[in-house]
């Protein structure tokens, strides 16, 4: 079977989130001070809820830092040496972001069976005004985000972890109720320990996309099978062999693939050209590169 190689290649580069800059600034700044009252406000009612909240929403500046300079970094040109760019570094943005809010989990479930053990008395009614202040600062900050979501995991990820915290804080909010009600200062650490929890559900599918992206894994929101099929089902091709597709930023994906096509058949430069637009428009991927093989499917 004789072969004949033709490359087509297609990169286009989505732009970075520079436009999102004044939405990172202003999620930062308001993160940043909630933090600082929480904290202050958790050392004077010993609430260890407070407390841990406090360390979260810090931790919560640490995340929008990160994805702000890692999309910053995305939208840089590609250079002789990085043929891709900085994509990639929106993906180590969120395994980084992961390993922190691990670290963060395992702080507060420790101190929270400390004080199972010898809980402290916790003024309920500043847990409740904080708490419902975290409720607005964090859902102002997700609506920052609730646009821009679509299309790239690196900002996904901070909008679902604002959520997560809307519910974090409302669920402080019901425990200074109870403690208030009921003068039980168990509830706090009980509340820790579910923040933990809502931080592990976060941090397990940050750190699962993360690292099926940077193991060169396929975007979960592409089917495989499925653009086998389209491409199989292109005029001329009898079959499709060496289908590769894998993340090059948490925005942009890259593709190759050997079309086997007749000796007879001549393919279009048309033809190629809307299959490269079709997978760009459709499934969001902006380097494709297709090898025409020639010769009987096997």
């Amino acid at each position: 079977m004789s072969h004949s190689h033709s490359h087509t290649h297609s990169h286009s580069h989505v732009p970075g989130q520079t436009d999102n800059k004044w939405i990172f600034a202003i999620g930062i700044g308001i993160n940043a001070a909630y933090a600082a009252v929480e904290f202050i406000f958790g050392l004077y009612a010993d609430s260890l809820a407070l407390l841990a909240d406090a360390g979260h929403s810090s931790i919560s500046v640490l995340i929008l830092l990160t994805a702000w300079g890692a999309s910053l970094l995305a939208a840089r040109k590609p250079t002789p040496q990085r043929t891709y760019g900085f994509g990639k570094s929106t993906i180590l943005a969120s395994l980084l972001n992961g390993l922190i809010l691990v670290t963060v989990l395992i702080l507060i479930t420790v101190e929270a069976v400390h004080r199972f053990i010898d809980p402290p008395t916790v003024a309920g009614n500043m847990v409740i005004w904080v708490a419902g202040a975290g409720v607005v600062i964090n859902g102002i900050t997700a609506l920052l985000f609730m646009s821009s979501r679509k299309g790239d995991l690196n900002i996904k990820s901070v909008f679902l972890y604002m959520v997560a915290d809307v519910g974090i804080s409302l669920g402080m909010m019901l425990g200074g109720v109870a403690i208030m009600l009921t003068g039980f200062s168990w509830i706090d650490p009980v509340i820790s320990l579910v923040i933990a929890i809502v931080i592990a559900i976060v941090t397990w599918g940050l750190l699962r996309d993360a690292m099926n992206l940077i193991l060169d894994a396929v975007p979960k929101e592409i089917d495989p099978a499925h653009l086998k099929h389209y491409l199989a089902g292109l005029p001329g091709v009898t079959a499709v062999n060496e289908l590769h597709i894998w993340a090059v930023s948490t925005t942009e994906s890259a593709l190759t693939a050997h079309l086997i096509i007749p000796e007879d058949v001549i393919p279009s430069d048309t033809l190629l050209h809307q299959v490269k637009h079709d997978l760009h428009e459709h499934h969001n991927i902006g380097h494709v590169t297709l090898q025409i093989e020639r010769g009987e499917a096997t």
